[in-house]
């Protein structure tokens, strides 16, 4: 349908719009008959279209058209004043420069915008600032993935109300091939965050959350011992303190130098070096920021691509060890060629898509072998966030492997030392 009238040829016309009625307000005599109808136009011939006549532009004087420019952003001005603005910013460069910004401003009002700011922002602002100011003291770029986790759960942790703070959470983790579970609400996650990242504050000489004089524990330990030491269920209150030491860590490391990479990090039975440990703690902090956000319904995303990379390469190094430790006390099959350290030997191919994503070669048989290309007797393909959620505990080994190819034993092995990792 074309909603054009058609003549007797049939071929169709340009529609003739009406002009505006008049309202009830002109105070036309509504009972009054119609008139004799208006003449019509000759058939066959197009309506001329009589020009429309110019507004009349008011003289105004430089203070009243300021005063309009915020309505003239608006389109809210009549067309003559339209016209004496918009002739007046031809002259006038403040009034030029004050429209500008107001439009700009009105582009913000717009309904339809996404008001939230650019997940990117604060990226963008650091980058600038440090390019036309470097740091006197940069923060290392092993810190940086920390740095960078930290700071995203804090802003989600900015966002939420009082009452989300209670907000059941459910904790999940891998002990000897079986899901663990254990609820805590938000604020007992940030509790657990904080007391474990004081085992890094402890090896770099400052204050433990859990008070001097702490015998060692295990991560899982402390924040038991943490979460009973509190009189009352913790709320809010936890993320200032969770947060300053988060900042003194970073602060700490970085006017340390360089050597201060290879500070070694216990954790009771195994030990980390410092710049593994911190790579460590982003990872959790990014898996437990993803665990409150799904409590409280809270749009939340991945690592940037490469700092999940570094993380997937902290835990495939970590692989051949605990799979070594299976192996000991009979949850993986025994070795079957033994290599000197530092040789290559019988290895697993972890192809890793998505952001992230890369290509490692996994010992099988000794932890201190080194992965071979040439010497890999099985495949496993998957998706970054999936082999991490495997390595936390998420997701169970036989969830989690999208693709499989060649030892069907060493595959097992591989994903079953992976969940092993995980814990609270």
């Amino acid at each position: 349908m074309t909603g054009a009238d058609d003549d007797a040829d049939g071929v169709a016309r340009t529609p003739r719009i009406p002009g505006p009625r008049r309202s009830a307000d002109d105070h036309a005599d509504l009972t009054a008959r119609p008139g004799p109808e208006e003449p019509q136009e000759p058939e066959g011939e197009e309506p001329v279209e009589e020009p429309e006549p110019e507004p009349d532009v008011p003289v105004l004087g430089h203070g009243v058209l300021k005063s309009l420019l915020g309505a003239w952003a608006l389109s809210a001005c009549s067309a003559g004043e339209t016209a004496a603005v918009e002739a007046h910013l031809t002259e006038c460069g403040p009034c030029a420069d004050e429209a500008l910004r107001l439009r700009d401003a009105v582009a913000l009002l717009h309904r339809d915008r996404d008001l939230d700011l650019d997940p990117l922002l604060r990226s963008r602002v650091l980058e600038n600032c440090l390019g036309r100011r470097p740091a006197r003291i940069p923060v290392p770029d092993w810190v940086t993935p920390y740095d960078a986790e930290t700071a995203r759960l804090d802003a989600l942790l900015r966002d939420i109300g009082d009452s989300e703070w209670h907000a059941p959470v459910r904790l999940k983790w891998y002990e000897e091939d079986r899901p663990v579970r254990r609820k805590a609400t938000v604020a007992g996650v940030i509790g657990h965050l904080f007391a474990v990242d004081g085992l890094v504050a402890g090896a770099l000489g400052l204050d433990d959350p859990l008070g001097a004089g702490t015998p060692e524990l295990s991560p899982s330990e402390r924040t038991e011992a943490f979460w009973s030491g509190l009189g009352r269920p913790p709320g809010r209150g936890l993320r200032e303190p969770w947060r300053d030491q988060s900042h003194t860590l970073i602060r700490t490391v970085s006017f340390a130098g360089r050597g201060v990479a290879d500070l070694t990090v216990t954790y009771k039975d195994f030990a980390l070096p410092l710049r593994d440990s911190l790579l460590e703690r982003a990872f959790e902090c990014w898996l437990h920021a993803d665990d409150i956000a799904n409590a409280v319904a809270y749009p939340y995303d991945p690592p940037c691509g490469a700092h999940l990379h570094e993380m997937i390469g902290l835990a495939t190094r970590l692989l051949p060890a605990a799979l070594a430790g299976r192996r000991r006390t009979g949850l993986a099959s025994p070795a079957r060629h033994l290599v000197a350290a530092g040789a290559p030997g019988r290895s697993l191919h972890l192809e890793v898509e998505g952001a992230g994503g890369g290509h490692w070669y996994i010992a099988l048989d000794s932890p201190a072998a080194i992965g071979d290309p040439d010497q890999a007797v099985a495949q496993v393909a998957m998706e970054g966030v999936e082999f991490c959620q495997l390595v936390a505990g998420r997701v169970s080994p036989e969830e989690a492997a999208a693709g499989q190819d060649g030892d069907r034993e060493a595959i097992r092995d591989v994903l079953g030392a992976a969940a092993s990792l995980s814990r609270l």
